[in-house]
């Protein structure tokens, strides 16, 4: 009598590669700085949970929660092994998703994150730090925005009909990788914004400026 063979394929592509370079940035022991687990909590801890919906982000080009369940089904025996860790299938429920967005959208905690990410990749990949850019951008869309939203109307160069949001970002020259970044209301003036992201981005390269 022959022995049934069972076999199972994943579809590994780059989720190994984009792993490697989130151990290299010391990502989940950043974040686990930061955020700190609920005694009642179980599973895989949020930094974790944070750092492989990253992953998905970009291999996937969409930041749904509703689809990323269903991702990490396929892919589940090859995340296991790559991080060395258990992962449940509730560990990345729509609901598991939104405790650690309601984390990461305090400016306490984001900003500490920032700061200290940046200071990381600066360290590891020895950036240049001797030009930093500041500069503010729009990003206009189809939004029903209203009271308490960051989608409003404002200055807009693309569609003044389109509510938009106003980012402010200050990016390392000539590389443009970003290590501060403000998300604020589409109606906010330019001129505010520019303070609060330069004495975080001095900060993150521990230096002084004026």
């Amino acid at each position: 009598m022959e022995e049934e063979i069972k076999t199972h394929a994943e579809v590994v592509g780059d989720v190994g590669v984009l792993l490697g370079f989130v151990k290299q940035m010391n990502l989940p022991e950043l974040l686990d700085r930061h955020i700190k687990r609920h005694h009642l909590e179980q599973g895989l801890s949020l930094d974790w949970v944070i750092s492989i919906w990253l992953v998905y982000i970009v291999i996937q080009g969409n930041h749904r929660k509703v689809t990323v369940e269903d991702w990490i089904r396929e892919k589940h025996e090859t995340l296991e092994l790559l991080t060395g860790l258990p992962i449940r299938k509730t560990d990345f429920t729509d609901d598991r998703l939104t405790i650690a967005l309601r984390h990461l959208s305090h400016n306490e905690c984001w900003n500490a994150i920032e700061e200290d990410l940046g200071r990381n990749l600066i360290r590891i990949y020895e950036l240049p730090q001797e030009t930093v850019r500041v500069d503010a951008t729009t990003v206009s869309g189809y939004h029903q925005g209203g009271e308490g939203s960051i989608w409003q109307y404002g200055h807009s160069k693309d569609d003044p009909a389109l509510r938009q949001i106003k980012l402010m970002m200050a990016a390392l020259d000539p590389l443009g990788l970003p290590i501060g970044l403000d998300v604020v209301e589409g109606k906010s003036a330019d001129d505010l914004l520019y303070l609060p992201v330069i004495l975080r981005t001095l900060r993150c390269l521990c230096k002084l400026g004026r």
